[in-house]
């Protein structure tokens, strides 16, 4: 099984005005508890880097990212 802790997302959206390059709370998939990692901007586009490795993550999902239990954007996997 596939372990991944770095990944690029496209269609990046953001609820609020947010820097980037910050930790976030991340899920990946519906219900899933909230995982620790960063949101990265580089000039080539957005990365999510987990603290941990996670499983099973396929393109074209969703990734979406909260401070506390707010959302503050989400983006597909590419």
């Amino acid at each position: 099984m596939q372990e991944t802790w770095h990944f690029e997302i496209t269609n990046v959206e953001f609820s609020k005005e947010e820097k980037i390059a910050k930790d976030f709370l991340i899920r990946i998939r519906y219900r899933q508890p909230l995982q620790e990692g960063a949101l990265i901007a580089q000039s080539e586009g957005f990365y999510i880097q987990f603290e941990k490795p996670q499983r099973g993550i396929a393109h074209g999902q969703f990734a979406a990212w909260y401070h506390n239990d707010e959302l503050i954007g989400f983006g597909v996997i590419a």
